[in-house]
């Protein structure tokens, strides 16, 4: 703001305004304490909210109605379940939607089963803007204790430590070509027990088997700059809703949150505390 005293012209600082995050819920999904799409989001969007800065604003159960939420949105985070029925690809309306959101430099973020939309359907549009995504025949989602041992250097794993976790944890992403733009976030190394599944869409297939049986490290979560200055990035865990009780995997979710709206991420990292009563609030009513 400038304003004009003894004629000279005078600039005075204003607060910033707050980045806008938008989180997305699916619709309920799986047992009880899987895909815990609205407890997840509504969890992540209160702990974001008290973050100095942010404005995260949470919409459960699909895709919403009224697209004024969207209005001013910093990034789009979606947690939901993929393939055909992702609530970004049902509708490609949707997906022409939010390709303009990129355009203006939008943040693009997606969680467990949202990573994976159909290679026609969706996915040049999720390489494009967050660098990588499951592909069907290419990767597989199987439950497996990933040890993270070596955590990189990036703003997204600050105060992240190395841990070791079991999760439905995707890998053998589908990245940009040269994995030009992407920075591996986590990895780890599948055990052979990964491949004892035959082969089939989202179980096997012969490239990710010599990927194992060669011992290459697997990113299950990844950052993504665009070449237009969007950020996005991509997190195949969040299978069980008890895992974001774990510091280390919700810090570095919440971390990345922030990286892609462009906001500023805390010295050491969103420091967040969950409690195994607030675990339990918000769960979808399903039956055991």
């Amino acid at each position: 703001m400038a304003i004009a005293a003894g004629g000279m012209l005078l600039a005075l600082s204003s607060p910033a305004a707050d980045r806008k995050i938008v989180l997305l819920a699916g619709t309920p999904s799986h047992g009880p304490g899987e895909h815990e799409h609205n407890a997840g989001c509504l969890l992540l969007g209160r702990l974001l909210n008290q973050v100095g800065g942010v404005k995260a604003v949470v919409h459960t159960n699909g895709w919403p109605k009224d697209m004024t939420i969207f209005d001013g949105a910093d990034a789009v985070f979606i947690y939901c379940d993929g393939g055909g029925g992702h609530m970004a690809v049902r509708d490609r309306q949707r997906l022409t939607f939010l390709g303009e959101l990129m355009k203006r430099g939008v943040g693009f973020g997606c969680c467990h089963y949202a990573v994976e939309v159909p290679k026609d359907n969706g996915g040049p549009e999720f390489l494009n803007w967050m660098g990588g995504y499951f592909e069907t025949h290419w990767s597989v989602n199987p439950h497996w204790d990933a040890d993270f041992k070596v955590i990189p250097k990036h703003p997204i794993t600050d105060g992240v430590r190395p841990f070791k976790i079991r999760d439905e944890w995707y890998f053998h992403m589908r990245f940009q070509e040269g994995m030009k733009g992407v920075t591996p976030i986590l990895s780890a190394v599948p055990p052979p027990s990964t491949m004892s599944r035959p082969d089939g869409p989202h179980s096997g297939n012969p490239a990710v088997r010599e990927a194992v049986a060669k011992g290459e490290p697997q990113h299950v979560m990844w950052a993504y700059e665009r070449p237009d200055g969007g950020r996005g990035f991509g997190f195949t865990g969040g299978h069980f809703h008890n895992n974001w009780g774990h510091d280390d995997f919700r810090k570095v979710v919440l971390n990345a949150i922030l990286w892609i709206a462009k906001a500023p991420i805390p010295a050491g990292g969103v420091q967040s505390v969950v409690t195994p009563e607030d675990l339990k609030q918000n769960l979808d009513p399903k039956r055991r």
